[in-house]
């Protein structure tokens, strides 16, 4: 069997093809480089001798022009970008029946709309989380209630204003922050969905960002970036992952990071199979081992994500018995998932697509 078979074709898993190659985000896939305590590689490529190549993509649009290029057999992708994939046919269905402990995943996140469309599934879930705000403690005695400390001009509890002291992110998908922030504090606007906004809507949402630009100091998209940002460049608030908050934590910066009273976006992020997969069997493997509860747990703890298999929760040394609290496994109700707008609504008549976002927010980026 070779690559051009597509994913819904295969009946049987056959013999690894020796290499799987994954385009994954920073931290997702470790082999003990980083830390000889979480290495989740070395296992699979000694029991599947499946070589294990690994491309970091530092957003989404990155991830999804890496798989317009092709070569690559799978992709850890978020909402953000699983649609796009999905529409421009770089992704097929996999069958759900090749990978047994599909059946373990949490059954909230089963049939995710960000993966699943007219029933069949372009993936496996992987990890999911809130794009928290994190916060300077010494800035910040008690933790903000709400995101208004990075959208509205204001003086902070140390008395200095938030002005050149906060960042906001630099990705398109950003836009549904406002908009979530906007849903909370102008209910007139009708907003039911941050995703699906229409011109009224987006107008109110854009006019936000824009007057958050005099307020912002980097749009951020290297986490890394981040995280220097704030040890050394007197960063004090931004929306970020709870990676950046574990990174500075480990470094006993004075960090923390909290979900606002008006709730946050997030991101559910899914193991998708290749259109042009050379290496088809090898990445049914990697899937299937992706979902072991020490594999979830492992990773879980070293992003500081939730795991997407609930038994991951119970018995990891490195997540411990209460890191899925921590790392929000009760607060999925609060988050409203990534997912690309893509013209279509369910809430409303009419919506702007994403291409209006990304040329929009790339105006605001420019202070137009």
């Amino acid at each position: 069997m070779n690559g051009a078979v597509l994913a819904q074709e295969m009946t049987t898993v056959g013999a690894g093809e020796g290499a799987v190659s994954i385009v994954a985000w920073p931290g997702y896939i470790e082999r003990g480089d980083s830390d000889k305590g979480y290495d989740w590689v070395t296992g699979f490529e000694k029991d599947t001798g499946c070589m294990v190549s690994v491309k970091t993509a530092a957003t989404s649009d990155e991830m999804v022009t890496l798989m317009n290029g092709g070569g690559f057999d799978l992709v850890t992708a978020s909402g953000d970008a699983s649609l796009r994939l999905i529409a421009g046919k770089k992704v097929v269905p996999v069958n759900t029946d090749l990978i047994p402990s599909f059946k373990t995943v949490d059954e909230r996140l089963q049939g995710g709309v960000w993966f699943t469309q007219d029933g069949k599934h372009y993936g496996v879930p992987y990890q999911w989380g809130p794009n928290v705000l994190m916060y300077n403690t010494d800035t910040f005695k008690e933790a903000p209630t709400s995101w208004n400390v990075v959208f509205e001009k204001m003086d902070l509890p140390d008395g200095k204003s938030n002005e050149g002291r906060v960042q906001a992110y630099d990705g398109p998908i950003y836009i549904a922050d406002a908009a979530n922030y906007l849903m909370a504090h102008k209910p007139e606007l009708g907003i039911k969905d941050p995703y699906e906004l229409n011109e009224t809507q987006y107008a109110a949402v854009l006019e936000l960002l824009k007057g958050q630009r005099a307020l912002v100091s980097r749009y951020w998209h290297d986490a890394a970036v981040q995280v220097d940002d704030f040890k050394t460049e007197g960063m004090v608030a931004s929306g970020s992952w709870p990676y950046q908050v574990n990174a500075l934590q480990l470094e006993k910066a004075p960090i923390a990071s909290t979900i606002p009273s008006e709730g946050a976006t997030g991101w559910a992020d899914t193991t998708m199979l290749a259109a042009n997969a050379a290496h088809p069997n090898c990445a049914y493997m990697w899937m299937e081992h992706s979902l072991s509860p020490k594999v979830q747990g492992d990773v879980a703890a070293w992003f500081g994500s939730v795991p997407v298999v609930p038994a991951a929760c119970k018995g990891n040394e490195l997540l411990t018995d209460t890191g899925c609290a921590t790392n929000g496994f009760d607060n999925f109700d609060k988050i409203k998932f990534w997912k690309t707008p893509i013209g279509k609504c369910e809430t409303q008549a009419e919506c702007v697509p994403y291409s209006r976002w990304v040329s929009d927010y790339i105006g605001v980026l420019g202070g137009n």
